[in-house]
């Protein structure tokens, strides 16, 4: 049975580097994390209550100031 393995043992490169188990991980916590921040920055963006001003009309006077 380990002879048949042996084969696959050859191709293994022990110079490779692999993310890995522990990198999955850690890019699914970031992406998690990702996830909550824009769900609550959706929540936060839906209270804000924002109305533009209206321009100010324009005066009739002749331009002088009116200290």
């Amino acid at each position: 049975m380990m002879s048949a393995l042996l084969p696959l043992a050859a191709d293994l490169d022990q110079n490779k580097v692999t993310p890995g188990v522990l990198g999955f991980i850690v890019f699914a916590v970031i992406g998690g994390a990702v996830w909550l921040l824009m769900k609550s920055m959706n929540r936060h963006m839906k209270r804000v209550n924002f109305e533009e001003a209206p321009e100010p009309a324009p005066s009739t006077e002749s331009g002088k100031p009116t200290a």
